[in-house]
């Protein structure tokens, strides 16, 4: 039995044999939980100042539009250049992004305006920087065969972020105030600042011919269109992101309004599902080589849907926390295990702007989806929305499923020929 764990601890766990990869896990772990309890102080100042849950969707819209409208771009000048000195630049400017965002808050002069300007700062930022950190973790992996797990943990990683973070916004906020979660997010970037410094990488070498803006735009439009396995997984990322992932613009609804909470109600909420996220990528870690991922994505969007499901009709947080944790289960795991999917199977001259796109559609259904969820939920209440969205995971499940059973669509073409 003690043999049978250590083993099943080395297969979740081998990509830390990669030096770069374990700097990187290393120094993103500590950025992580920075990251998350900066946005949960944001979401929380926004909700504080205006009681509005349609402002909760318009915050999330002004860090994502910006995302969307550079994303391929990034996804470009990722294919074009270092990957790593694209991520150095933009782990800088977060931080600096952080600075700002504290010492306004430190002033107690801030209006509404001033956060959200900041907030699309920061989604210019990250326009570049997800492409980037998104498909450098392929450089970082010597066996190819780890590049699963890699992505994986990478994922659950986030997810113990997602669990740490809000629940030390939450406590933070009550005794100390927002600017101190902005401080402490500023703080965290020196991790993964001095872990980037610390990994070696071999010269990069660039394209050897390099075209027009626009033609490479164009080369990853038409090399999705040759490989439906791809562009199917990117739709399905687009119908998630308008009308389910959504669904945290109403965490500090039912925090405040449903619970009659406060911020560390917000925090117990958020972290919960964090747990369940955590608990649903390291299974996804250490699951055999060759399982099907496509059905791990139906399986977990169907169970992202009963957490939706149950969870809105929860009156009484503590009857609540558990489905909360089912929600979490069901949550990051479509996304991150379509974006494991893309990054295996898109060819390497090409996966930076397919991440392109993946971005694009991504940070350009949020933003609308959270604008859709946080208006209906003014109009009919957080918890019908809720159960609306329940519904519609259930519908999706069982569209996508036909949709992969169709035998054209089994795998990418990676055979692809680069124009």
């Amino acid at each position: 039995m003690l043999l049978q764990m250590q083993m099943l601890k080395h297969h979740t766990f081998r990509a830390f044999q990669n030096r770069n990869f374990a700097l990187f896990f290393a120094g993103q772990s500590v950025s992580q939980i920075g990251t998350w309890m900066q946005q949960t102080a944001v979401i929380w100042i926004v909700y504080t100042l205006t009681h509005s849950a349609s402002m909760i969707g318009v915050a999330v819209f002004a860090q994502l539009f910006p995302s969307f409208l550079l994303s391929i771009l990034g996804g470009v000048i990722t294919d074009r250049y270092s990957r790593y000195k694209i991520l150095l630049f933009t782990q800088i400017a977060a931080m600096m992004q952080a600075v700002f965002l504290a010492a306004l808050v430190l002033t107690n002069h801030y209006v509404i305006w001033e956060i959200l300007s900041l907030s699309v700062v920061l989604g210019v930022i990250n326009a570049l920087d997800v492409p980037a950190r998104q498909t450098i973790v392929h450089e970082m992996i010597n066996d190819k065969a780890d590049l699963t797990n890699a992505i994986s943990l990478n994922s659950a990683m986030a997810n113990l972020a997602k669990l740490t973070g809000p629940a030390l916004s939450g406590l933070i906020l009550q005794r100390f105030g927002a600017s101190t979660c902005f401080i402490i997010n500023a703080i965290s970037f020196i991790a993964v600042i001095s872990s980037l410094l610390l990994m070696k990488f071999p010269k990069h070498q660039p394209p050897p011919v390099k075209k027009k803006v626009i033609f490479e735009l164009a080369e990853g439009f038409r090399y999705l269109r040759q490989t439906p396995a791809l562009t199917v997984i990117i739709l399905l990322i687009a119908c998630l992101s308008l009308l389910i992932l959504p669904y945290d613009t109403l965490e500090p609804v039912f925090a405040k309004v449903v619970f009659k909470g406060n911020a560390a109600t917000y925090g117990y909420i958020s972290s919960s599902i964090g747990l369940g996220a955590l608990t649903g990528t390291l299974l996804i870690a250490s699951a055999p080589n060759g399982i099907d991922l496509r059905k791990v994505v139906l399986a977990s969007i169907a169970i992202l849907a009963v957490g939706l499901i149950l969870f809105s009709q929860m009156k009484i947080l503590r009857l609540a926390l558990p489905f909360a944790l089912i929600l979490g289960l069901g949550s990051i795991t479509p996304i991150s295990t379509s974006i494991t999917i893309i990054q295996m199977e898109a060819h390497p001259q090409m996966r930076g702007r397919v991440m392109g796109y993946v971005v694009l559609v991504f940070f350009g259904m949020l933003p609308l989806g959270s604008l859709l969820v946080s208006t209906l939920s003014q109009q009919i209440g957080a918890p019908v929305t809720m159960l609306c969205q329940g519904i519609a995971a259930l519908l999706i499940t069982a569209l996508f499923y036909r949709l992969f059973s169709k035998k054209q669509l089994g795998s990418a073409d990676v055979n692809f020929n680069v124009y």
